[in-house]
């Protein structure tokens, strides 16, 4: 996980900048509640704690932005919540799939779900479509970022699966995220984010794409000599032998 987020941390940092943020999630005099955020599918925190570091967010009064955490893993939970810091608070955790979302879990500012949502079944989309718009206050969006069918993190796994583990479900595109909620009559803005990940040290590499394919056992080495893998990696790799891997992501601003 550690040479993971050495890259993919870089998909946060690109998602924080993309967008004025401080104009989406307008500040609140003291007055007022704070505004109220679902973090679908929370992970690390890692989202919350680039908004910190690259907007002005970081400036605003200490627990304006309140986090309701929601993952199926209880070690996320905890890694989420431990990673908050002012201006963002955690309240309450849901340990669940968007799909189990309980019904009371409504009237949220924001619901956001960033590269959440690859392993919901295709067949689920429409049940968890509805349960993220269901959560959306009257007055609130939702943001899902999400890579597209050409990037890497798609790319490279439906490769792997191809070769070493034919019955494995690819992970659900945003395109297919895009057709999900325009058939539940979500109204979206979607806008393309492109950057690369550049990669020139090889145990970071091997940990990288050890996690983008969920299997710790498959070794760098195995991967450049299969035939299929290593001529993908092949590909992303330039003259001075350094690696680049293109993300290309749909940023989908939603209103139900």
């Amino acid at each position: 996980m550690d040479a993971f987020y050495k890259v993919a941390t870089l998909d946060y940092k690109e998602l924080a900048i993309a967008c004025d943020w401080t104009a989406l999630l307008p500040e609140r005099s003291a007055s007022q509640s704070p505004l109220r955020i679902l973090d679908v599918a929370c992970g690390s925190g890692k989202f919350p704690a680039a908004l910190r570091a690259h907007t002005e967010l970081r400036t605003r009064d200490e627990c304006s932005l309140v986090l309701d955490l929601l993952d199926p893993s209880a070690f996320s939970l905890v890694e989420a919540r431990a990673s908050l810091l002012s201006p963002f608070a955690a309240d309450r955790d849901f340990e669940c799939t968007l799909q189990d979302l309980p019904a009371s879990a409504v009237g949220y500012d924001v619901v956001w779900a960033v590269h959440a949502l690859y392993a919901i079944p295709e067949t689920e989309l429409k049940e968890a479509s509805s349960a993220f718009l269901r959560a959306i206050g009257s007055e609130g969006f939702g943001f899902i970022a999400h890579a597209t069918h050409s990037a890497h993190y798609l790319a490279f796994y439906e490769a792997y699966l191809g070769r070493f583990k034919p019955e494995g479900t690819p992970f659900v595109s945003a395109e297919a995220v895009t057709c999900a909620f325009r058939d539940a009559g979500a109204h979206l803005d979607i806008k393309p984010l492109s950057y690369e990940q550049i990669i020139d040290d090889d145990e970071v590499l091997e940990g990288f794409l050890q996690r983008c394919i969920f299997d710790s056992t498959l070794s760098l080495k195995a991967m450049l000599d299969d035939e299929v893998l290593g001529a993908y990696l092949q590909n992303c790799r330039d003259a001075e032998g350094r690696f680049h891997f293109r993300q290309d992501v749909s940023m989908i601003f939603i209103r139900p």
